[in-house]
Order: structure tokens, then sequence, then C-alpha cells
């Protein structure tokens, strides 16, 4: 079937006709207004040859006049791809050797360098796309343009925007051209540039129309002809939308500030994942006095904070709250939402006056208690919360006696409701995190932020710093196998470890004691370095190109630890010559923050040992499933929820459809490169709508985090696991977690989009003592690899060179 009507193209047949011409196939059978036209299908370009007598005699039929030939590919106006402009399009088409030349152009498009380039990003296999073309009788229009039926750069869902230009609707999508800007809010306007109000009012409805028709955000492309009649060109998902928050009864709209980038995560986290990270973080978050529900949104957590907001007194102190762990950028959004009219102040939220409940009393009571006790004898605290730690390890463990899956499934859940005691470790790090915090305020006009940011460099017992430091000590003891190590790819290294066939360079203890860790550890569906120590062997790699014994991560440490205490003295001395009483607290709290703030990373490491082995008993749950086929493979387990696991194994209800669709949805996100801080209900981006602030040519402005200026090579980092960074660059990432660390032993400054200043990522930069600047926005798209860039983490700029 080489040539076929466009009324005929539909989905069923989207190998033979493309997403393009299936697109316009729907619209025809619903009775839209679309020019008549037809399709050369994707057999006839697996049959490498124009079907030339189709084709005239299709042309034929449609009069013979002008028409417009676009390419139809079968991996096109998709759902999460839409090959906007990658492929090629020919217009005002007349005769039928012309027709057979646009056809042969738009075939060769298929694999021009940017349509390839396009589907290597979305991970599309070049060999298996085909190309179908759309000829259509040729519209000559006054106006023409794009509809969106949702603001894509807010994302409000209840917006539509409209880009128009006078004449062919080229002007518009291929940016040739000035076009006049519409925002369709459903207030009425005056007519202005070339559509009238009538005409934004149809193209209104037509939006309306389409999105209930299929059921999703459409970019539609459309013509309004000399006779003032609307046609329509194409209509196909808005791709590049973030996914709405779920819907809900209120009438008001509603705040989800992104949680995921506190533990320097932006990559979806699978469903099991999510499961487990909303009780963790509910049950944190409870024991701090705090009930928010976290949502789904996208396949990341995001925190419900409307109830906050509106509580008259929690939003008093709610953005002062979030600078430690959520930063610059989450209290600008949140500000910008307390100003928000439709978010003041009511007499409800989360707490409606009153005495407080026994609950929270008693929360605060262990949390006074717990939080003194630190900081009056913090050796003592230290040593409580690594036997703590040790216990969990030991507890965390399986009995040796589950045999079945059923079994196996009953510790798992009964794991998820364990109680473990968590205050010998919560509050030792909490009192750190205040030590730490607090003193900018009591020395104010004393000392700046990277003053202080030099202190709190070369902390001690923090264990992140210290699996690093081990990692090194491996790296150093190399020997013989340096060039092994150095000249064989990371996963080629990992496959002969797990075989057995690797010669012993002490990882096998390296990863006894860290290997349940990763990047992105705290998603249960995400391999530890115990079963995938790839990663672990290109860090290794890494740290045996530095040549210099005074760039050995070891010596830095030494030196940041040095500097801060000599850093210390003299700030304690100043402030208490100036400020005597402000100067001896701030003198006491910075001290015990270098005793207890390097204990921030030990109950994210700690927490990490009963997920280790959850995932472990899911795994072998999942092999067993996979052995009856009720799964393709074990892993396939992590895209369920424990009841959809327990209705496998109990009822044998197979779950394999669900399991290939969230897959789906798991690799579509797996390839968005930003996450909104924030979203409103409506599917606003807060932080978009914020007013734009200007910059200076070439500087990037983001938050200082790490003192030190450093000039080097910039190098952009998406995959840990796979980068190579050489002594000297500058480490640019869209966020990090304690899984990148090793990354900043060969690092010579820090960069990333997102963060806090006691985050993981520049709690460990100072801690090495380099420089890093946090809060860059769009530091990877706005920097490319192997740009020369000064980092200053004092001024908290970045400057493209």
């Amino acid at each position: 079937m080489y040539v076929i009507p466009l009324s005929e193209a539909t989905t069923d047949l989207l190998d033979l006709v493309g997403g393009k011409a299936a697109g316009l196939g729907e619209l025809i059978r619903r009775g839209e207004r679309v020019p008549e036209g037809f399709c050369v299908t994707t057999d006839a370009h697996r049959l490498g040859v124009v079907p030339a007598a189709e084709v005239v005699a299709a042309y034929q039929r449609l009069g013979a006049g002008p028409v417009a030939v676009r390419s139809s590919a079968t991996a096109e106006d998709l759902p999460d791809a839409s090959f906007a402009g990658q492929q090629d399009t020919v217009l005002d088409v007349v005769g039928g050797p012309e027709l057979i030349a646009a056809i042969e152009k738009c075939w060769a498009s298929l694999h021009s360098d940017r349509a390839t380039a396009y589907r290597d990003a979305r991970q599309i296999d070049n060999r298996r796309v085909r190309m179908a073309v759309v000829v259509q009788r040729m519209i000559t229009p006054t106006v023409a343009g794009v509809l969106f039926t949702a603001n894509p750069l807010t994302g409000r869902r209840d917006e539509m925007a409209v880009d128009a230009a006078p004449g062919l609707g080229t002007a518009v999508v291929d940016g040739a051209a000035t076009v006049d800007h519409y925002v369709l809010d459903g207030v009425s306007r005056a007519d202005t540039g070339c559509l009238t109000s009538a005409h934004l009012a149809d193209l209104r409805a037509t939006g309306e129309r389409l999105q209930a028709h299929f059921g999703c955000p459409q970019d539609i492309e459309w013509a309004i002809d000399a006779h003032d009649v609307q046609w329509l060109l194409q209509s196909r998902p808005i791709t590049t939308l973030f996914p709405p928050p779920p819907a809900t009864d209120k009438p008001l709209p509603r705040v989800y500030l992104e949680f995921g980038h506190v533990q320097g995560m932006l990559r979806p986290v699978t469903p099991m994942g999510m499961a487990t990270l909303r009780t963790q973080i509910t049950a944190m978050l409870a024991a701090l006095g705090v009930r928010v529900e976290i949502v789904d949104i996208g396949g990341r957590l995001y925190g419900d904070l409307t109830d906050l907001a509106r509580d008259r007194s929690s939003r008093k102190r709610l953005v002062k709250l979030m600078a430690v762990d959520f930063g610059p950028r989450a209290q600008a959004v949140m500000q910008h939402v307390l100003d928000d009219p439709r978010f003041a102040p009511t007499n409800g939220g989360p707490r409606r006056g009153g005495a407080p409940s026994a609950a929270s009393l008693r929360t605060a009571r262990r949390a006074v208690v717990g939080i003194l006790r630190a900081l009056a004898r913090p050796d003592t605290a230290r040593i409580r919360m690594f036997e703590a730690i040790e216990q969990l390890r030991t507890r965390s463990t399986a009995p040796a006696d589950l045999r079945t899956a059923a079994d196996r499934l009953r510790f798992v859940q009964a794991s998820q409701d364990a109680d473990d005691g968590a205050d010998a470790i919560m509050w030792p790090i909490v009192a750190g995190m205040l030590a730490a915090a607090l003193p900018a305020a009591l020395l104010k006009g004393l000392a700046g932020p990277d003053e202080i940011h030099t202190v709190l460099g070369g902390m001690p017992h923090n264990v992140t710093i210290e699996m690093d430091l081990a990692l090194w000590r491996l790296a150093q003891g190399a020997g013989e196998h340096r060039r092994l190590l150095l000249d064989t790819p990371p996963a080629e290294l990992a496959t002969r470890y797990l075989r057995g066939t690797l010669p012993d360079i002490g990882m096998a203890a390296f990863l006894e004691t860290y290997g349940h860790r990763g990047v992105a550890e705290v998603d249960l569906g995400v391999p530890r370095w115990e079963e995938d120590p790839a990663p672990v062997f290109a860090a290794v790699a890494n740290y045996l190109r530095v040549t210099d014994p005074g760039q050995g991560p070891d010596e830095r440490f030494r030196r940041a630890a040095a500097t801060a205490e000599t850093a210390l003295a003299e700030l304690i001395g100043r402030a208490r010559r100036r400020r005597p009483v402000r100067g001896a607290i701030a003198g006491f709290l910075l001290r015990r923050a270098r005793s207890l703030a390097g204990l921030r990373e030990a109950g994210k490491f700690a927490g990490l040992y009963p997920l280790r082995e959850t995932r472990r008993q899911l795994l072998l749950i999942g092999a067993d499933l996979h052995g009856t086929g009720l799964l393709e493979q074990p892993d396939d387990i992590m895209f369920l929820t424990l009841d959809e696991v327990h209705a496998a194994v109990h009822q044998g209800v197979d779950p394999r459809a669900t399991v290939t669709s969230r897959r789906a949805v798991h690799r579509r996100e797996l390839r968005r490169r930003t996450v909104p801080v924030a979203l409103l209900s409506d599917g606003t981006d807060v932080e978009a709508a914020l007013p734009a602030t200007a910059a200076g040519d070439g500087t990037l402005t983001g938050v200082g985090a790490s003192a030190g200026r450093v000039t080097g090579p910039a190098r952009v980092v998406h995959d840990p696991g796979t980068a190579h960074v050489e002594p000297g660059d500058v480490l640019v990432a869209a966020t990090t977690d304690p899984g990148w660390t090793p990354l900043f032993l060969t690092a010579a400054a820090l960069v990333t989009e997102t963060g806090a200043i006691m985050a993981h990522g520049p709690t460990v930069a100072r801690e090495y003592g380099i420089p890093a600047v946090i809060c860059v926005p769009d530091a990877t798209r706005t920097i490319t690899t192997g740009q020369l860039v000064t980092v200053d983490g004092g001024a908290g700029t970045v400057t493209v060179h």
C-alpha cells in the first residue's frame, strides 16, 4: 500500500502513515476543516523509489494545483517527541515531477544531521524509523500561526497562547519574522495585531474542542484564508509541558514544592521508590512537627505546602526555614506565592489555633532535649549516633529463613512500618545544622558569607568524605594495575569484577562498606554500587589522572581543615573584641558546627541500609514472578507498588501491561533536563512567572556556597557514572547527590542549577576547599564543555570567557 487518502490515516496505521498523517486523519474524521490530501506511506519509503504513477494520479484527483509536501515519520508528532522542524516541508509545489522531487527531499531529511541528533537525544532507534509523506492542497492564508492550548512558557493549563503573522505560517514556526503574541485567558480584548477578537475567540473554541478530544494540551498549526475561513494544518501534543499536579476538589489554587533536589535528585523516581520515599519523608517531617502531603508529579517528589502558606503562623517563617535544605531558588518562588492574594492567610490550615497537640508537644520536648544534649556533649552524641547506625544496619538484614515470595513480601511490608527510634540519629544532625546556620545572623557586619563558608570547610566525621577518601586510597594503591584501570571502559571493568576475573585492587573491601550507595540512592528502584560498580571504576580512573600530589583529595581536605581552624580562631577573636556576647555565642556555635555539622550525611547513610535489604528482597520476589511469567525481568518489580506485588504474588494478577506503561513514562521523564522548583495546581511553573533579572554579558549569577575563585575548562556532566573529569575541570551539573562526590576529588570547582548552601554538594565542596556556585539557572545549557569559565564562590558568579 503506497498511497492512501489522508482521511483513511489512523493511529492504528501509525507504522504505515507516520504521526502527522495519523493526526490529520483523526481531525478529518472529527469533521474539522483540514486541506484535502493523501499520504505516501512508509511502504513506499521502504521500497526506495517514489511510486510515481500512484502519486501523480492522487495529485490529479486533488486538482493538480499547488500542494504542500510535509514529512510524517513514524517517530513524529508523538506525546514525548514532536520533531518540530527536524524534517523537511516543501510548499507551493506544482507539477508531477516537482512533486516527486519534493517527496524525495522529505525522505532525505529523515537522516539529516539535525533529525538524527534529535532522535539520538531521545533514544529513538534510527534504524527503525520510516518516513511517510503528507501531500495536501495548498492553502493561501492571509494570516497563519500556532495555537498552544496551555501556556508553554508558564505551564498554566487555563491559558492558551497564540503566535500569528500575516501570510504563510512558516514565518511563525521558523522564527523568521516578528510575530504577534496573544495570551487567551478568557478576558475580552480589543482587536490588535493581525488577528481580530473574533479570530481569537474562534481559535480558543478550536483549542478547547481539540484538547477535550485528544485528552491533553495540543500544539495546533492553523491558517485563515482570504474568505476568513479557518483551516487546521496539524494538531499534536505539546511535548515540553511538565505534567500537572493531580486534580483536587479544592476551589482555591494549591502550591507544590519540589523535594527531590534536597537529595540531589532531578531524575524521576521509580514507582516502588516513590511509595517508599513518600512514607519516609512524611514520617520525617511529622517527627519535626510538620505535616505535608507528598505528591507524585512527573515521577518527582512534591510537597503540598498550601496549608502552611495560608496558615497565619507558619507562613511567617516558611521562607526562612527553607534556607537550609531548599535554597534560594525555592525561597524566591515561595515568597512570590506568599505575595499572591490567592494565598492570603486564612483561619484554616494545619493549626486552627488553641493549644498544640500532645504529639506536637512530645516532639518539641524530644527535639529540645536531643539538640541541647548534642550541643553540650558533641563527642558523646556522635558516639551514640554511630552506635545507633550500626544497630540499624544489623536489624535491617533479612532473616535467613525467607524461602518464598510470600515470605519475602511479608518481610518487606513489615520493614515499611518499622520504627527504628531515630532520635539518636536525628537530633545531633539537627544540632549541627543549627550550629552552622545561626552564626551568619549573629556575625552580620562582622563576617561575610564566604568567610563563614571557609570556617565550615574541611569538617570531620562526614561519611561521604570518608567514602571518597577511601576510594582515593584504593586508586593510589593500584600499582601495576594502573594502566588496566585507566584504559579499560568502566562497564567492562565492572563486568569483570562481578565475574571474579579482575585482579584484586581492594574493590571488594570498598564495596563491603559502601556498596549500598549509588547515584539517586534514595530511590529503591535504582541499582546500588554493589550491583553495578561501573561508576566507581569511572571515579577511580579520574583519580588516577591526578598527578600532582598537592592536588590529591587527602591533601586538599587537610588544607581545608587547617584553613578553617585558622579562620575560626581569627573570626572568634575579632567578634569577641567588637561584640563580646555575640562573639562568644557565635564562637561556641561554630566550634560545635565543626564537631557536629559533618554528621549531616550520616542520617541518609544509615537509611540506605534498610533500603538495600528491601531492594534485595524485592528483586528476589521479582525473580520468582519472572519465573512464573508474570514479569519480563526481575527489576520490573520496581515499576509496581507493594499492593500490586501482593496481588501478583497471592492472586496471580498479571502486571506486565502496567509495567510496560510505567516504564515508557519513566524513560520519557528521564530525558527531561529541567524540573520546576514549584508548581501551582493549574500547572503554573512559579519560577517562570517571576520577573526576569538582568545579568552582565558573559556572567551567570547564582549563590556562592563555597569560597574561592578558580578559572578552568567547563565539564558539563549529566551522568556521573560515565563522566571523564580531568584535574582542573569545572564540574557543571544540574544537581548533585553523594553519588556524585567522587568527581569532586578531581574537579577544580562546582556549578549547579539547584541546591542549598547546606545541601550535599556544597557541603562536600567546602570540605575539599573547592569554590562552588549553586542555583545558576540553565547552567548546563548555557555553558558547554570545554569553555573557559571563572567560578567565584564569594561573589556567586560564573563568568564564561
